[in-house]
């Protein structure tokens, strides 16, 4: 396999209340946004930019019921995405966002459904062996388990992970699985996640470190520690502490910190004889524009250097967007002041990489 280099097509079949509450007075319902919000343009673009694939992000709740059983009308939606990549000659990875028991940005600081019993577990082999089933036949479709999973510890995760990716398996034998560490896929977390008995399997990682960085001033991270102006690079001190006791941002950041911090996904690689990617990275639109271009081009460089292929959050909107439309919080922003609302420095930058 080629090294991965692509876009997040997040927002689009996820997300979806995320859209609705940045412009509530411009939100044309769920099915006609699955219309309209993406189209095979859109898929053509990224290609005509030099990527060679498109993670889509898929709720679970807009194509199943609480019993998993499909809401057929829809899968239209994932259908004709795979089929604009097939067209782009694009690889398509299938990211499952939510799934029945389990939401990454579940804020209630409880111990998710999922990881509770079998009941959840059962719900989500159901809908990965419908979606599976669907998508196995396609050359293009990658399928990947669960975005961002927050266990209570690894142990319980890799269980998890586990049963659903055998069950992936046995409905598409051949079909590369993409699977992730606990906790948001935190490279810290690499050395505690065990590896699947397959070679078939690509194994992602997240990375918006340091946090206080890169989400500085985000609406959803309302704690106070997030809202200040942070530079980069910069020494955040003790950083910040969230689920579980996950200590994230402290000290010094820089590229060789960042380059630093992937050492447990270079070591679980080189045990396991593994592919790796990152398949999320970014910087919140609202910070400062200077440092973040320079977080970009240090991780981005890093990434390169180590020959690991990316997914960039995000084509569209959700505060990452290279495209921005309709987000009143990024609309004075000047990267985005030209026709399309298109940032080309970053669509610039991610090419060079």
């Amino acid at each position: 396999m080629d090294r991965l280099r692509g876009i997040n097509f997040g927002g689009w079949l996820s997300q979806i209340d995320a859209i609705e509450e940045k412009d509530p007075d411009g939100f044309v319902g769920v099915e006609n946004h699955m219309r309209q919000f993406m189209r095979p343009d859109d898929f053509t673009q990224v290609a005509k930019w030099g990527f060679n694939h498109v993670r889509l992000p898929i709720d679970y709740n807009y194509f199943f019921d609480e019993q998993a059983n499909p809401i057929k009308k829809r899968f239209i939606f994932i259908d004709e995405a795979v089929a604009a990549a097939q067209a782009n000659r694009l690889q398509v990875m299938l990211d499952l966002h939510k799934c029945p028991g389990h939401y990454f940005h579940d804020q209630s600081g409880e111990v998710q459904q999922l990881f509770i019993g079998d009941t959840h577990v059962n719900l989500t082999i159901k809908v990965w062996q419908f979606m599976a089933e669907r998508y196995a036949g396609f050359t293009n479709t990658i399928f990947e388990v669960l975005n961002e999973p927050v266990a209570p510890t690894a142990e319980v995760w890799n269980n998890v992970k586990d049963k659903v990716c055998l069950a992936i398996r046995q409905v598409a034998p051949d079909t590369t699985i993409v699977v992730g560490s606990n906790m948001w896929n935190w490279p810290s977390t690499y050395p505690d996640m065990t590896p699947l008995d397959d070679d078939n399997v690509l194994y992602c990682f997240h990375y918006y470190e340091p946090l206080l960085f890169t989400h500085q001033k985000a609406p959803w991270m309302p704690e106070p520690i997030y809202q200040k102006e942070y530079d980069y690079p910069a020494d955040y001190g003790e950083g910040v502490i969230r689920q579980y006791g996950l200590r994230m941002s402290e000290g010094l950041w820089d590229k060789e910190r960042l380059e630093k911090e992937l050492a447990p996904v270079f070591a679980f690689r080189d045990r396991y004889n593994a592919r790796v990617i990152c398949n999320e990275f970014g910087v919140f639109a609202g910070v400062p524009r200077e440092p973040q271009l320079r977080w970009m081009a240090d991780f981005l460089s890093v990434l390169e250097k180590n020959d690991i292929g990316f997914s960039y959050w995000n084509y569209k909107n959700l505060d990452f967007g290279l495209i921005s439309q309709g987000e009143s919080l990024h609309s004075h922003l000047d990267r985005y002041a030209n026709p399309k609302r298109l940032d080309n420095e970053m669509v610039e930058l991610l090419q060079a990489h």
